[in-house]
């Protein structure tokens, strides 16, 4: 945590952590103020949790959200009414700070001249002179004026992101690429099932984005507000603008924990937990180590959500814990899915129903996540019958794990680039957006129909980076995307379930049967999640290494 200064009784910084209360508590800050909408980030605590820890130190907390690089002039008047209330010294936060300082630039701008608020800001280490020349613009973003300009823009340093950077540079070497993106840390999410079940360790599944970027690549540290494709430009926060000859769309999707009822304030408390967040999954595997008899309850929510198989492979990892420590017997475990089915492709549904049926488990589909008591240890539900009716239905609980409901993010949702339902609207084969030809998408926020796996994302980047450098003349044909996606699905430590499956459906196994059967659980692909993957990841996929990934060419 960075605390910079800003103004008499007021600094800003980065996301701040529940652990991080006690030092702010100790250089004397009586306030804190939350300008960062939850489910921005994986790795970000919601602010209940952050607001709950604070009122225990005596440190008043308030909410005060604002999309990225969206920050309203009425946004700017209730921060500058809020600090006038509030007890000072005063810390305000979001992700990076940009968006705190610009809510005080906006606050500030009727009373302040605007050369001192730049001067101020810059103490700060933000650039506020975009915002000042959207004041002068009467609030309007002028993007005749651009920050930067790159032969090819990627909003989104996630797998996806990634990948297709080094796609690209593996066939075009020094291409001018720019990957926007505030994130400090790459995770490699995949990996998190396994911390939740005790088999990694958190940290092993995180390194900083500067080391995973490839070497040549501008990686712009700031978040995206909006798109103007029929300018070729990228808003970002601070209302800066970057302009692009060819762009890439692949931000992942936003966990939409507000959702759900008294989620918020109870995730991480109350065996309330999920492996959709890192710094929860060392508590899944906490509340699972100590759990001795009572109700488990796993959730899955409306699709689509990124690894589909994922609330299954908490289930089966935790009742495997609970059978090797001879407690599985005394633990109801429940599976409330709002599907109708255990999983959508149905050649691999047998050999999970095998182990449904030994560790003991209640199916209930049509079940869907609307209310979690923490404190009370109640999960309510609206139950969906074979009739189309709905009911209520709420359980008491002693171990949750919820998977929240999941949408494209916020600045995706509300763009020319989406489709009706909020996803960035491509061709499912080649990935090209649908409107916009020099446009293309991939990863968890776009439509195309297949499941949202980093194995999908690894498959789509060498399409995506042959179809981009075609669109520049440095290629020629068209590469297409079959829709693969894959699900290690972890039925017991040290078995897996390995599904592989494209469009429609289609069985897709990467490796012969007699080696690996992916109907049947399997120890050998076990070893290939274990040990192999996650080297793979690092030194393959994200340094343009395309084994087994080689895109199919068509014809123009």
């Amino acid at each position: 945590m960075t605390i910079h200064y800003l103004a008499p009784g007021l600094s800003v910084s980065e996301q701040i952590l529940p652990a991080q209360l006690a030092a702010l508590k100790a250089a004397g800050f009586r306030a804190i103020i939350c300008n960062r909408p939850d489910g921005e980030g994986a790795d970000q605590p919601l602010f209940a949790q952050i607001a709950r820890d604070a009122h225990a130190l005596g440190i008043e907390a308030h909410y005060l959200p604002a999309e990225s690089g969206k920050v309203t002039d009425e946004q700017g008047r209730a921060f500058g009414a809020l600090l006038a209330q509030l007890p000072q010294p005063v810390l305000a936060y979001c992700r990076t700070g940009m968006r705190s300082t610009t809510m005080w630039a906006l606050s500030q701008a009727a009373t302040t001249p605007l050369p001192q608020i730049v001067d101020a800001a810059r103490n700060a280490g933000f650039d506020m002179k975009s915002v000042v020349r959207r004041i002068v613009n009467q609030g309007r973003t002028p993007v005749d004026v651009a920050e930067a300009s790159h032969a090819v823009v990627i909003v989104g340093g996630g797998a996806a992101g990634i990948a297709a950077a080094a796609s690209l540079l593996a066939r075009a070497p020094g291409l001018d690429i720019a990957i926007i993106d505030p994130a400090e840390v790459h995770y490699y999410q995949p990996g998190w099932t396994l911390v939740g079940g005790g088999v990694f360790e958190a940290a092993d599944t995180a390194r900083t984005m500067a080391s995973t970027i490839p070497r040549g690549v501008h990686w712009i540290k700031a978040a995206v507000a909006a798109f103007e494709p029929e300018r070729n430009a990228v808003i970002l926060d601070g209302c800066r603008v970057v302009q692009y000859e060819q762009l890439i769309v692949c931000p992942g999707l936003k966990l939409d924990w507000q959702a759900i009822d008294g989620l918020a304030e109870t995730l991480g408390a109350n065996g309330v937990t999920s492996n959709y967040l890192y710094h929860l999954a060392p508590y899944t595997w906490e509340l699972v180590r100590n759990l001795r008899s009572g109700r488990a309850i796993f959730t899955q929510p409306p699709m689509p959500i990124k690894c589909a198989g994922a609330p299954q492979k908490a289930m089966y990892l935790s009742a495997d814990q609970w059978k090797r420590a001879g407690v599985l017997g005394q633990i109801k475990i429940e599976f409330c899915s709002a599907g109708a089915v255990l999983f959508g492709v149905a050649a691999y549904v047998p050999a999970l129903m095998q182990y449904i049926d030994a560790y003991g488990i209640a199916l209930d589909f049509g079940f869907t996540l609307t209310g979690v008591d923490g404190p009370a240890r109640t999960a309510t539900f609206t139950r969906t019958d074979a009739a189309g009716a709905s009911h209520s239905v709420t359980r008491q609980f002693d171990l949750l794990h919820v998977v929240p409901p999941q949408v494209a993010p916020d600045f995706i949702r509300v763009s020319p680039l989406a489709d009706a339902a909020g996803w960035v609207d491509v061709d499912p084969a080649t990935l090209r957006h649908k409107t916009w030809t020099n446009i293309h998408g991939l990863g968890d926020a776009t439509n195309s129909p297949n499941a949202k796996t980093a194995a999908a994302a690894r498959k789509q980047a060498p399409v995506v980076a042959h179809n981009v450098l075609a669109a520049l003349g440095r290629a020629s044909g068209n590469a297409r995307y079959d829709g693969y996606g894959s699900c290690p699905l972890t039925v017991e430590r040290g078995k897996i379930v390995l599904a592989e499956f494209s469009y429609g459906g289609r069985l897709a196994p990467s490796f012969p049967a007699w080696l690996i059967d992916g109907t049947r659980p399997s120890r050998l692909a076990w070893l290939l999640k274990e040990r192999i993957l996650p080297p793979l990841y690092w030194k393959g996929m994200l340094k343009g290494r395309e084994w087994m990934a080689r895109p199919e060419l068509a014809d123009s």
